[in-house]
């Protein structure tokens, strides 16, 4: 986890130098060698770590600096509808992500080293919602006439859709299922993930003029050939919709052993209203808590039959199964121990809050099969962990009771139709520009390329578009960044701010300071360089407790019955304030220090009319002594001494 609870509920002073820094032994060198010295103040851009941690790539410091006021958009926009372009360059659903993202941008966040983490998620939430209220929509590129087939209405293919419009290709998505969303629709339930924001988000995109095709299976209704033959190129995304069952004696053939997916799919699209009386479910990440989560809610009715019997067909219980129902018992096991399950910290909290029982650092060893064929309960011990290995411990072991068994361990690809695109691991190969290799025109993106985080999904989605228009172009597909991320861009501020430099008429010229055809003092790194929080001046920060989102959990007696959203966003004063505890890493937020504390007057505030972000400050080379002290108090790490090397 990011910050511990305890570490949170400290004051931390943090300073810069050591006690006996500011006594200067030798004055020659520090004071009157400093007029001599080559360096002077450049300013440098680089990727702050939050955004380095987020897979979907966002401008997280961006966003952030438009919510707080920092940037401003010109002409009328409002800052949330800047705010919401900004994000969604990256990722078309700040509404969803906001809620369900596990949120590695937070733990990467470098106010860890002042207090606690910056609220990102919640910001991006308040972002999204306002951007549904208002009516926000997208805009689809000039026409290309290149027609690009989508398979999976998912995160990454809706995301891979939204890119390919904005480029002007047309897309046509292929789903399977009924409705659009993936497994944010049918994986997550909706007290986590509103169905009416999903369906909005989705939506959106849609009416970029993506074609949709719902109730399609490539692979049964329409062949690879013909997909080939109407389209100019083919992403796959089809997610991984099988559940990995449990690897011990007993679990194979038993009807009440049942994967995490096959559970929640069963209650995301309304057909199961109740479960089992006892439900053991083994994993340990987001997935077996929306599992136990969900178990709790929904309760169990001995009327309903045997538990695993609407999970084995298409019917749909009875709504008056779940009004008659009564408390369920949910356990959940993991390998590790809480502190480093995989689960977000507030979901096991709100687990617990909930009256799931949770056993950690607990192995299964096998599932106990009663004379009528069905589990009856689970076998498990105590055990440490070797890496990814387990080691039971000895004389612990015990038998949790259970009527129903969910298994919550991973998933893989259904290629049933498609085995020819299939790798030896159910999955389908990729290469870094998500490529299908040896298959000219196919390109792939989400869980089926490996299983992992909604976020990945979308931002693999987004190089793989990348990547589409480059082969629609014949094009020789672009060499990844370092930092393979979307990044601000000051040139594209500048233009957007009326303030292109001037053309360069390539005439003789010592220097660019007086010039107007170059931005003289700026070098943008981003795309090579994360910035880390001993770069930063960070006793410039005082100590500011979250702005949090407040939760509606249920207690173990509410539960039953209570599916209301948990996740209550932000105000719009509580998001600007949370977003002002952003340090802006990387990047000035125009605070002056070095306008301030510079003793020769040579760094000095651009002039209103020629300033925008990233160009609030500047240097006059001709009274720089290179004293260094700019670059000490800057608190963002954005001034380096570095003119000269």
């Amino acid at each position: 986890m990011a910050t511990s609870k305890e570490e949170m509920q400290q004051d931390h002073t943090f300073r810069r130098f050591e006690d006996g820094d500011h006594v200067q032994e030798d004055w020659q060198e520090e004071i009157f060698d400093a007029g001599w010295s080559h360096k002077c103040p450049t300013y440098i851009q680089r990727t702050p770590p939050c955004q380095g941690s987020c897979p979907s790539g966002e401008d997280i410091r961006g966003w952030l600096d438009i919510v707080r006021g920092i940037e401003k958009p010109s002409g009328d926009m409002s800052m949330q509808e800047y705010a919401f372009l900004r994000s969604t360059n990256a990722n078309p659903f700040p509404s969803m992500m906001g809620r369900v993202c596990p949120a590695p941008c937070q733990d990467g966040c470098n106010r860890n080293h002042v207090e606690d983490y910056v609220g990102i998620n919640a910001v991006e939430q308040y972002i999204g919602d306002t951007a549904i209220e208002n009516g926000y929509t997208f805009t689809a590129g000039a026409d290309t006439g290149k027609k690009v087939a989508v398979i999976g209405g998912g995160p990454a293919g809706m995301a891979a859709a939204y890119q390919l419009r904005r480029m002007g290709h047309g897309a046509t998505v292929f789903e399977e299922r009924a409705e659009l969303g993936g497994m944010m629709r049918y994986g997550i339930p909706g007290y986590r993930i509103p169905r009416d924001k999903l369906a909005a988000e989705n939506q959106r995109i849609v009416d970029m003029g993506v074609e949709t095709r719902l109730n399609t299976r490539v692979g049964r209704d329409v062949s690879i050939e013909e997909l080939e033959k109407e389209f100019d190129a083919v992403l796959w995304a089809l997610g991984c919709w099988t559940g990995r069952g449990l690897p011990v004696d007993g679990w194979e053939g038993t009807s009440n052993c049942v994967d995490a997916l096959t559970f929640l799919e069963a209650f995301n699209n309304g057909r199961m209203k109740v479960t089992g009386k006892k439900l053991v479910c083994i994993g340990g990440g987001d997935t077996s808590i929306d599992v136990v989560s969900v178990a709790r809610r929904i309760g169990h009715n001995a009327d309903a039959g045997l538990p695993e019997d609407i999970l084995k067909n298409d019917t749909v219980q009875d709504q008056s199964l779940a009004d008659a129902a009564e408390q369920c018992d949910a356990t959940l096991t993991s390998l590790f121990t809480k502190d480093k399950m995989m689960a977000a910290e507030h979901e096991i909290t709100d687990a617990l809050t909930e009256g799931v029982t949770i056993y950690d650092g607990v192995m299964p060893l096998e599932v106990i099969v009663g004379d009528d064929g069905r589990a009856t309960g689970l076998k498990v011990c105590d055990c440490t962990m070797d890496g990814m290995k387990p080691i039971p411990t000895e004389g612990t072991e015990r038998v949790l009771e259970a009527d129903i068994i969910v298994a919550a361990i991973g998933q893989g690809g259904d290629m049933a139709g498609v085995e020819d695109m299939a790798n030896d691991r159910g999955l389908i190969d990729s290469d870094k520009n998500y490529q299908v290799p040896n298959k000219p025109g196919h390109f792939v993106a989400g869980d089926i390329v490996r299983p992992h985080l909604l976020t990945t999904a979308i931002g693999q989605a987004s190089i793989a578009a990348e990547s589409i228009n480059s082969f629609l172009a014949s094009e020789k597909m672009a060499r990844r960044p370092k930092v393979d991320k979307h990044h601000f861009s000051l040139s594209d501020k500048l233009h957007e701010a009326g303030l292109d430099p001037e053309a360069y008429d390539k005439s003789s010229t010592r220097g660019t300071s007086e010039d107007n055809y170059a931005v003289h003092n700026f070098d943008d790194r981003s795309e090579h360089e994360i910035i880390n929080y001993d770069a930063l001046f960070l006793g410039h920060f005082e100590h500011e407790d979250r702005y949090r989102r407040d939760e509606d959990v249920p207690t173990a007696d509410e539960v039953k019955g209570h599916f209301h959203e948990r996740m209550i966003g932000l105000s719009e004063e509580m998001a600007v304030k949370e977003a002002g505890r952003c340090m802006s890493c990387g990047m000035c937020f125009e605070c002056d220090n070095c306008v301030i504390y510079c003793p020769q007057d040579a760094v000095y505030r651009v002039k209103k009319d020629q300033s925008t972000t990233g160009r609030y400050v500047a240097t006059d080379y001709t009274k720089c002594i290179g004293c260094h002290i700019c670059a000490e108090v800057c608190p963002t790490g954005y001034i380096d001494m570095g003119m000269g090397e």
